[in-house]
């Protein structure tokens, strides 16, 4: 019988070849074991890095239906990211105020590129975001905005898209089998600041439109893949979303608040007001392919 794990259809002569290279190196580690899975499979990224960490995810998910019986772990796993400290990074609070022409030209840098920008990008989100901030896994794009001036006006971070989104699945027309194929032609704005003592009509919708405006081949750059649609989800109890709209946004809603560790089909968080943009105007043919 076919399973589908983590977006990958699996043979029962996958999952029996994965017992047998289990059984067959009981010295490996899960580490080694999944840096076999990707080389058998060739599960690499568009730069031929093995993807070890999405495999051993898939390798713990077998185990976890009773599938595969893997070694037991030789280390206890430590959160990077929960442990993170994030260094405070000096950085001044002079009020800005005014119209936006007056902060023309902004400078918007993708830190990929200016790696010295990154310890005050961090600490800006860390200590001014309301979710705070400790530190991006996976696919990412980090973005600096500042005024003409050099002064930091705003702070934006694009992850990893929600894997299921009733009211974005909708949208964009596809099944279960093309959104897992084809996830990771989206990105998910997690982080959007502007600073809280910048004070200056429509600068975030303006900030908005250009960081969206490079967005597509900033990711194809680093990642030498394509990006189709950005999405965001806004907590409706703290904003309007109005920026979004005036950047020429779509609402397309709300989240049902659950998250995609449900089980139990039970509300885990206040819904969020759902909000898309398309990169490409055939975003749609390429998604559902």
């Amino acid at each position: 019988m076919t399973v589908q794990v983590q977006g990958r259809r699996l043979a029962p002569e996958q999952i029996e070849g994965l017992r047998q290279l289990v059984q067959q190196h009981p010295e490996w580690s899960r580490w080694r074991l999944s840096q076999e899975v990707c080389r058998r499979w060739e599960w690499r990224s568009p730069k031929g890095q093995l993807q070890d960490m999405a495999a051993r995810a898939l390798l713990l998910k077998l185990q976890e239906r009773g599938l595969l019986v893997l070694p037991p772990p030789r280390h206890v796993a430590f959160n990077r990211m929960r442990h993170r400290q994030v260094r405070a990074a000096d950085h001044t609070r002079e009020a800005i105020q005014g119209d936006l022409a007056a902060l023309r030209p902004l400078a918007v840098r993708e830190l990929s590129q200016w790696p010295a920008e990154r310890p005050l990008y961090e600490w800006l989100l860390h200590e001014y975001h309301y979710l705070s901030y400790t530190g991006a896994v996976g696919l990412n794009l980090k973005y600096l905005v500042r005024d003409g001036q050099g002064r930091p006006l705003s702070c934006l971070l694009f992850g990893s898209a929600a894997w299921q989104c009733a009211a974005r699945d909708q949208f964009i027309g596809w099944n279960p089998a093309q959104r897992a194929a084809r996830l990771q032609a989206l990105t998910n704005q997690t982080r959007f600041l502007i600073l809280p003592w910048v004070r200056v009509p429509c600068l975030a919708s303006h900030v908005l439109g250009l960081v969206v405006g490079r967005l597509r081949q900033d990711w194809q750059t680093k990642y030498a893949r394509p990006l189709e649609l950005v999405e965001t989800f806004v907590d409706r109890s703290r904003f309007t979303g109005a920026c979004y709209r005036a950047a020429n946004w779509m609402d397309l809603g709300q989240t049902t608040g659950r998250t995609r560790q449900d089980r139990g089909h039970r509300l885990a968080v206040p819904p969020k007001g759902v909000w898309v943009y398309p990169l490409d105007p055939h975003f749609r043919a390429r998604l559902c392919a």
